[in-house]
């Protein structure tokens, strides 16, 4: 019997990415996990947001950054607006504070969009996994390692094992895409 072990933790890494780009994909709701790809200049060296400032939630639309350091604000504000995306920034004596406009149906539209092409990059590293599987095992045919029906047996047995991977990415999509009309 061929080992499948090495094909789902390969299946889980693909779902894992697409869940962490959902994440990044702005909905009605502000999220710190919204801001985890801004990276801001410290110390001559560029960081990730999270690490030179607290991210938390004021309001539905609204995330509330203390920087650690109080010298860091006009460099977490340059880095906010260089990522461009399209939010209100405004500072005070606690720190910064990011408010994200109400969602228009236009943009909710290209969300959707955007949700259904990393959803269409995921099924295609998924095809990419399955024709590999399918060629070693292929080869270990030819070989002599297994026979034509134990072949035969893996290529059913994959094939659940794609299927239930895209099922699992459709769900992803499917509760993005409510998240998103909400």
């Amino acid at each position: 019997m061929y080992d499948f072990s090495p094909l789902q933790q390969r299946i889980d890494e693909t779902q894992e990415w697409l869940r962490k780009e959902y994440a990044g994909l702005r909905t009605g709701r502000a999220t710190p996990t919204l801001l985890d790809s801004i990276y801001v200049e410290s110390y001559g060296s560029r960081v990730p947001l999270n690490q030179v400032a607290n991210i938390g939630v004021e309001d539905a639309r609204t995330l509330r950054i203390t920087p650690w350091d109080r010298a860091q604000v006009k460099e977490i504000e340059k880095a906010i607006t260089a990522a461009d995306f399209g939010v209100g920034i405004s500072t005070d004596e606690k720190g910064i504070r990011v408010s994200f406009p109400e969602l228009t149906s236009e943009r909710r539209d290209t969300l959707i969009k955007m949700a259904k092409e990393k959803l269409e990059a995921a099924r295609q590293s998924l095809r990419g996994i399955r024709e590999e599987v399918w060629s070693v095992i292929q080869t270990q045919e030819k070989e002599g390692e297994m026979s034509e029906d134990e072949k035969f047996r893996n290529k059913d047995d994959l094939q659940k094992h794609i299927d239930a991977a895209n099922k699992a990415l459709e769900e992803l999509f499917s509760r993005k895409e409510e998240e998103i009309q909400n």
